[in-house]
C-alpha cells in the first residue's frame, strides 16, 4: 500500500481535513499536475478538482494538457472534459460545480485539490465573485453578433481601450471573454474590471496555496518543447476531430490556444509553420499573463517544478 496509509496521520484524516481545500495554481506548462499527483503517490487520498478553464472541454484533452488516463487512476479526477466544444461556461457556472465537488470529497474523506492556471476561477471560489446586474438580452445579442462578424482581435481592441485593466489579463483570441467584459460595461457603464474590485470575501475554506512556476525565460523553452510533444501525441487529429464535431470555430471551446491556430492550419488559414509559431508565440503571451496574475498574490507559496511541495502540504494538513 502507498506509504501514508495505515498511519496515525492517514486513520485521522476526516478530522484533519476539516474545511482544509489545496491549490495547485501556476503558468501553463509549469508542471502542477506532476505535483498534484506526488500526493497521490504519497498515499494521501485527494480528490483532484479541475481549475483550469480549457480543461473543461472534451474535445481537447491533448491540446489542452488535460492528465491522461494513467494519471488519472492515480486518484479521483472530476471536472474535467465535460463541456462540448459549443457549451459556453462562466465562472459562475464553474463555481457552483467547484463548490459541490469540494463537499463531496470532504464527505468522503477525501482532500479537495484544485489544479489549475485559471487565476479568475480561484479568486471567484475563495475571494467571492461579484453580483452584476442580468444584462439585457438585447446588448447580449449585439456583442455575441459583433464578435462574430468582426472577430476577436477588433472587439479586443475595443475592450483595450474601454477596460485594459481586463484586457490585459485575457487572451485576444478568447471570445467569449471579451464579449462579455464589453457587454457589461455597455450595459452598466462600469469596467468589467471595476466590479470584480467589489467582491466579496469569502471565509468558508482553510486554504493553502502552492505555486508551481518558472520566470519566463526559463519556462519558454519548455513550453516550445510541449507543443511539439502535442503534436507527436495527436493533437493534429484531436483537432481534426472537433471539427468534425463543431464546425463553428467561433464556439467557445475553440478559444483556446493550440485549438485556434490548428483550426486555422485544417482551414487552410495558415501553413503548419505558420500554425506552429503562433501557437508557441500565444502560449508564451498566456504564460507571461498567469505568472503576472500569480506572483500578484502574496497568500501563495511558490515552488520551481522540481522541487517538492510535498511537505508543506503535509504542514498544513497537520497543523
Amino acid at each position: 500500500p502507498p506509504p501514508m496509509f495505515g498511519t496515525p496521520f492517514a486513520k485521522n484524516i476526516r478530522k484533519k481535513i476539516m474545511n482544509k481545500v489545496i491549490c495547485i495554481m501556476g503558468p501553463t506548462g509549469s508542471g502542477k499536475t506532476a505535483q498534484s499527483l506526488a500526493m497521490a503517490k504519497a498515499g494521501l487520498p485527494v480528490c483532484i478538482i479541475n481549475a483550469d478553464s480549457r480543461q473543461l472541454y472534451k474535445d481537447f484533452p491533448i491540446i489542452s494538457a488535460q492528465p491522461d488516463t494513467e494519471e488519472k487512476a492515480l486518484c479521483p479526477h472530476t471536472l474535467f472534459g465535460y463541456l462540448e466544444t459549443k457549451e459556453a461556461s462562466s465562472a459562475g457556472d464553474w463555481l457552483e460545480k467547484a463548490k459541490n465537488e469540494i463537499a463531496l470529497a470532504h464527505a468522503r474523506g477525501q482532500i479537495p485539490v484544485l489544479v489549475g492556471g485559471t487565476g479568475f476561477y480561484f479568486r471567484a471560489l475563495f475571494d467571492g465573485i461579484v453580483k452584476i446586474p442580468d444584462i439585457p438580452q438585447d446588448i447580449h445579442t449585439h456583442f455575441i453578433q459583433e464578435i462574430q462578424k468582426k472577430g476577436s482581435r477588433e472587439l479586443y481592441a475595443e475592450l483595450q481601450k474601454t477596460d485594459r485593466e481586463y484586457a490585459e489579463k485575457i487572451h485576444f483570441n478568447d471570445k467569449q471573454r471579451i464579449a462579455r467584459a464589453l457587454e457589461v460595461f455597455a450595459a452598466t457603464g462600469k469596467k468589467f474590471s471595476e466590479w470584480h474590485k467589489e467582491t466579496p470575501k469569502n471565509t468558508e475554506y482553510d486554504v493553502l496555496r502552492i505555486g508551481i512556476g518558472l520566470p519566463l525565460s526559463e519556462l519558454s523553452p519548455f513550453l516550445y518543447k510541449r507543443t511539439a510533444l502535442m503534436l507527436e501525441n495527436g493533437a493534429m487529429e484531436e483537432a481534426k476531430t472537433a471539427l468534425e464535431h463543431c464546425p463553428n470555430i467561433a464556439a467557445p471551446g475553440w478559444s483556446g490556444i493550440g485549438c485556434i491556430e490548428l483550426a486555422d492550419y485544417l482551414l487552410g488559414k495558415h501553413s503548419l509553420e505558420e500554425c506552429k509559431t503562433l501557437w508557441n508565440k500565444n502560449t508564451r503571451a498566456y504564460a507571461k499573463r498567469q505568472w503576472t496574475w500569480f506572483r500578484a498574490d502574496p497568500r501563495i507559496h511558490w515552488f520551481r517544478p522540481e522541487e517538492q511541495s510535498l511537505p508543506a502540504i503535509l504542514d498544513f494538513l497537520n497543523a
